[in-house]
């Protein structure tokens, strides 16, 4: 049997559980920020998969408990919230929202060129679940297939709950874009301004990637979703 055949036997048998790359400096880093880009997923990729904060199944039933409507029933807003069911579902629906005259637009610095990063290798367990989470996201109408010219690498960290939270390494795309006149603000903000505040209330939005459509033809059109994972 060639070796690369049997390369891929064992790596979709899990038989293999890590993989070592060795690439020059200047094929794969190319400044300082991919550097620290580079380090900070080699550090992820290394780790086990189950690591000492993935909660136990006890502990995840617990949390999940402590966050449905049930528990929420003694709570003074319980049936405002009620009311407004809908707008927070549990699971993300298979459909995009309403159409409201606000597309997202990304602007370009005007020297700045394609966006392209390398993926590396990712363990077989974050490939599936990226592959499935795409999968599903596409069949579902929330991505559509990329055409953009920019690409970024594609890496899975694991969620407290035991599952896989999907990061994508735009650092070197987010250099070649106008930063946003109207910032997110930072915690310590958002802190300082409730600080008084007798009632505040934080909205989460599920997947937070589909709830506003790209503008159709924008130059990193879907660059939400206009990454590689290994398997393409």
């Amino acid at each position: 049997m060639p070796q690369s055949k049997r390369f891929l036997r064992d790596l979709h048998s899990d038989k293999i559980k890590q993989i070592c790359v060795l690439v020059t400096e200047d094929e794969y880093v190319a400044d300082n920020q991919s550097a620290q880009v580079f380090a900070e997923n080699e550090r992820v990729l290394s780790s086990s998969s189950m690591d000492n904060s993935v909660l136990d199944e006890k502990t995840r039933i617990e949390r999940y408990t402590s966050q449905s409507w049930e528990s929420l029933q003694t709570n003074p807003l319980y049936k405002d919230s009620v009311e407004f069911k809908d707008v927070f579902p549990e699971t993300v629906p298979c459909e995009l929202p309403k159409e409201k005259g606000t597309r997202h637009e990304i602007e370009m610095k005007s020297d700045s060129k394609n966006s392209v990063m390398k993926q590396w290798p990712l363990p077989r367990e974050q490939v599936l679940a990226i592959d499935k989470f795409f999968a599903d996201r596409l069949a579902a109408g929330h991505v559509r297939e990329s055409t953009s010219p920019h690409s970024a690498p594609t890496f899975g960290v694991r969620k407290a709950t035991g599952g896989w939270r999907i990061v994508h390494a735009f650092n070197k795309l987010n250099a070649a874009t106008v930063p946003a006149q109207t910032p997110i603000p930072r915690k310590d903000v958002i802190i300082d301004g409730v600080a008084k505040s007798t009632i505040s209330s934080i909205t989460y939005l599920i997947d937070g990637l589909y709830h506003i459509p790209m503008r159709d033809g924008l130059p990193v059109h879907g660059s939400k979703h206009s990454e590689r994972s290994d398997s393409g």
